[in-house]
């Protein structure tokens, strides 16, 4: 099964059997709403230089782009959280892949809002052997274009299935990422790049091969 069919099946029961009505309906009419913002077309894409970075990692590491390109291309993803069920997928999806990744010489990270203990958790629970960073206030994110704010009704709703952004990014703010994938060159220029502001949608960790094969090291 492909990672899409299964976002689809994920998708298909919460909204059929778990979730009431009104509450898909608002989620629904937040990625529209962000969607017909047109932020994600706002996003870098390929060709443009990216933003050099230094993060932590979930044991509190410091992380820097500059020294991950010095040994080859670097994959990023942006995700929203380890609350998310979408994006545990998605990393799940990428932890299939992620040797295949590794032997072209590239290396992958992903990069999330969330506070060091729960990368922790999304690694431990998702078994996955890349690192995730943690972004504060979604700084990053912005400078790729991706930050955005969720709506208030919302952030009640999630809220209500007790996700608290608030205690999982631990800034006191109510941003996201708008989940991306990009490839970048030794260089610093981005080679690839997706963004999908339709958070249950996601590109197979494939379509990242291709690219990474003709930037081999």
């Amino acid at each position: 099964m492909s990672l899409q069919e299964r976002l689809d099946a994920f998708k298909a029961d919460f909204e059929g059997t778990k979730a009431p009505p009104a509450v898909v309906a608002v989620m629904q009419r937040a990625t529209a709403d962000l969607i017909a913002s047109g932020q994600a077309g706002r996003a870098l894409k390929a060709g443009s230089p990216a933003p050099a970075f230094a993060l932590n990692d979930a044991e509190g590491a410091l992380v820097r782009s500059n020294d991950l390109l010095a040994r080859g291309p670097l994959a990023l993803t942006f995700y929203r959280g380890v609350w998310c069920p979408y994006c545990n997928l998605d990393l799940q999806a990428l932890e299939t892949a992620a040797r295949d990744m590794r032997a072209t010489g590239a290396s992958l990270v992903a990069i999330s809002p969330q506070t060091a203990v729960n990368s922790r958790r999304a690694q431990s629970e998702n078994k996955l052997s890349f690192p995730i960073l943690s972004d504060p206030g979604n700084a990053l994110a912005d400078k790729f274009g991706l930050r955005f704010k969720l709506p208030d009704d919302l952030l009640a709703i999630y809220k209500g299935f007790g996700i608290d952004l608030e205690q999982f990014n631990g800034d006191g703010g109510a941003t996201l990422p708008i989940p991306a994938r990009y490839v970048i060159r030794r260089d610093g220029v981005i080679a690839y790049a997706e963004v999908n502001p339709d958070y249950t949608s996601r590109p197979d960790p494939s379509e990242l091969m291709p690219v990474l094969n003709r930037l081999r090291t």
